[in-house]
């Protein structure tokens, strides 16, 4: 049996609805907050909120109140404690102040966002509500489907269009480079035609949203060096192409959100050659140049992206706040894109002693709330990403430090030679599931809990190695269950249904194996489905807090809880015998807590009794099963708070009274070999 590594029955609180009265939160206004404690955590005296009032600490006592789910004469009860505090500022920074006894002398614990601690915190990993407009609700629903257009697949019409003198052209099944002159000059052909010919296929993994890498005119494959922001590159169409896909897929119920640079340009850019030309040019100011002119900073020093300067007003006007600014263009008709991932968006507005970052990103979160109020705005940080998501400017992130890293760390082969996020590591070093939740809960714990619902979970992307190559077999499944089961969007990059491989960014990029089912490693396309399903039919999955219950070293177990119903799950990447957890810890209805079998792979079981439940699995496997929801008291003015409004639920209690194990809907991974 696993050593337990991480202390989980402790007190709960993590920002959710399930916790807060009113997520949509007015600066000046007050708001219920609550916490729960189990009884296992011991008495507890006293319980204080401590806020920040423009900066200022500030305490309000809470208050012992009862739940119907948790009756205090229950000896599995938790307690809950509520407070209501007043929301000074457009950020409501918290925390928790516990005051327990033990033999006889008062003990003092702080709980904030990352955990629960016996000393002082810094602030930054308080608690955070925010009064900023929220995104559109279909935001924190999605699941995102991310395509390469010049990968995914081609129309009859490709072959008629000429190469560019940039580009060495290749058969759909010729190896990609994944390093080397022709690495970014290697054009497959695909358009965008292409891609509306394949929305059946988006549509029945479950997708919602199609996220195109760029769509401009470049000389490179990736586009991301955009030769100017006006049109469609012919290669992939044209204009006419894209408005055909938009039209195609909304006529499916499906958004497309488009990609582009706010950071740098291509040096092709009819902007920067303009520039070059005429240093006394209003396109000069767009740059960082040199005195003399003869230099100019780029991304990376990569000379083909030269960097933004936004503090020219004439590039404002022209990308974000003109009429027919960049930004605008394609959002209003005839396009009518549904949104924007904003590339390297923690480096935009940011040179030297120059940070015009946050104030760019509110301009073009502005624009776009006034020409298409319901658009998703998601932006790449790559790295520590929370400070600059407050609620204020971008709706969610595109980050890899709080989940992805630490998910290939935790599923990694033994030897695994891939690029690890452009690290001088060769491949991830393996952790314990307990490292990966202490990874998780502190690069997560600054992201406010709404935001948190609207980050980017990603296996991987465009811009990293694939997960087949990174993780154990099996591994790949497992971690897409994850993605569908914690906190965030599902994001999925077109190729991890057939399980494609790739040792970096651009190695990853392989064209869809559509005729060639030799190159289908695992058809993972069924599972992603269900899970999708899953997610979009139960609310704890898209907007239910998160509990964790487990984390040793190869087993990990978690509960989404919501009024409606809530969500257990449990994942391992080998063989355990056995964990044995309280049976109050995972429900505090222990009486009616009978969980049902919602979906699994590999073989994980669990075998519960009145007082525990033990879990036991053979190699890498993850296991969903259905629990009761979770009410939560009245509040003391009588007020009912509750994340939803009850209603109907979509999976049924048909199987209520059937044992834990042997009744899910259980996917293998097929293997092609």
């Amino acid at each position: 049996m696993e050593n337990q590594a991480v202390k989980t029955d402790i007190p709960h609180h993590d920002g959710s609805s399930l916790y807060v009265s009113d997520q949509a939160l007015a600066a000046g206004s007050q708001v219920r907050l609550r916490m729960r404690i189990p009884a296992t955590y011991g008495s507890v005296d006293r319980v204080f909120v401590r806020s920040l009032r423009d900066g200022e600490p500030h305490f309000d006592e809470a208050h012992r109140v009862d739940a119907p789910d948790c009756p205090t004469r229950s000896d599995h009860s938790w307690q809950w404690w509520e407070c209501v505090v007043l929301a000074v500022n457009p950020v409501l920074r918290y925390r928790f102040l516990i005051e327990t006894n033990h033999l006889g002398r008062p003990a003092w614990e702080w709980l904030n966002a990352e955990g629960l601690f016996d000393r002082e915190t810094p602030d930054f990993q308080d608690f955070r509500l925010i009064a900023h407009a929220p995104a559109p609700d279909w935001v924190h629903r999605a699941v995102i489907y991310q395509v390469f257009p010049d990968r995914f697949a081609r129309s009859s019409a490709a072959a008629t269009r000429p190469t560019p003198d940039w580009a060495v052209r290749c058969a759909w099944d010729e190896p990609v480079q994944p390093a080397g002159e022709a690495t970014p000059r290697q054009l497959y052909g695909g358009d965008l035609d292409g891609i509306a010919e394949h929305l059946d296929h988006i549509q029945a993994l479950g997708a919602t949203v199609l996220y195109l890498t760029p769509f401009f005119p470049a000389r490179s494959n990736h586009r991301y060096d955009a030769t100017t922001f006006t049109k469609v590159d012919p290669l992939l169409g044209g204009d006419e192409a894209l408005i055909r896909l938009v039209d195609a897929a909304h006529h499916r119920g499906l958004r497309v959100i488009g990609d582009l640079t706010a950071n740098h340009s291509g040096y092709a850019h009819e902007w920067f050659t303009a520039a070059l030309a005429d240093p006394r040019s209003p396109e000069a100011g767009f740059y960082y140049f040199n005195e003399d002119h003869t230099t100019y900073a780029s991304w990376f020093g990569v000379p083909s992206l030269p960097k933004f300067n936004w503090n020219s007003p004439e590039l404002r006007r022209r990308f974000i706040t003109g009429a027919s600014s960049v930004i605008s263009r394609w959002l209003a008709p005839p396009f009518n894109l549904d949104g924007w991932r904003i590339d390297v968006a923690n480096m935009t507005g940011r040179h030297g002693t120059d940070d015009m970052n946050r104030e760019i990103a509110t301009m073009i979160r502005h624009t776009m709330q006034s020409i298409k109020p319901d658009s998703m705005l998601l932006a790449e940080s790559t790295n520590d990403a929370a400070a600059d998501f407050d609620g204020s400017t971008w709706h969610g992130a595109m980050t890899y430090s709080n989940f992805t890293r630490p998910l290939w760390q935790w599923l990694t082969k033994e030897e695994a030679p891939v690029n690890f996020f452009g690290t001088p590591i060769p491949g991830p070093n393996r952790i314990s599931a307990k490292h990966f939740v202490q990874t998780h809960q502190a690069l997560a714990a600054a992201f406010p809990w709404r935001i948190r619902t609207q980050n980017m979970n990603a296996l991987n992307s465009h811009d990293t190695a694939r997960a087949a190559t990174v993780m154990i077999p099996d591994g790949q499944l497992v971690g897409l269950a994850m993605i569908f089961t914690l906190p965030g969007i599902p994001t999925l990059f077109a190729g991890d249904e057939f399980g494609l491989e790739g040792i970096n960014g651009e190695d990853a990029r392989t064209p869809m194996p559509w005729a060639e089912p030799e190159k289908i490693r695992a058809d993972l396309g069924p599972g992603i489905a269900e899970l999708s399903r899953l997610r979009r039919e139960l609310p704890a999955l898209h907007e239910g807090n998160l509990r964790w219950l487990y984390a040793g070293d190869d087993v990990l177990i978690y509960v989404r809880e919501h009024n409606d119903v809530c969500v257990l799950v449990a994942a391992s990447r080998a063989a355990f015998e056995a964990v044995e957890l309280p049976a109050s810890l995972i429900h505090p209805r222990t009486e009616n807590a009978t969980p049902s079998p919602l979906w699994g792979c590999g073989t994980l079981t669990a075998r519960n009794t009145a007082q525990s439940t033990t879990f036991s699995g053979s190699g890498p496997s993850l296991q969903l099963w259905r629990l009761p929801g979770i009410k939560a008291p009245a509040g003391q003015s009588g007020s009912h708070i509750s994340s939803a409004t009850p209603k109907d639920d979509p999976i049924g209690d048909t199987t209520s009274d059937l044992p834990w194990t042997d009744q899910a809907p259980r996917l293998q991974a097929t293997q092609h070999h």
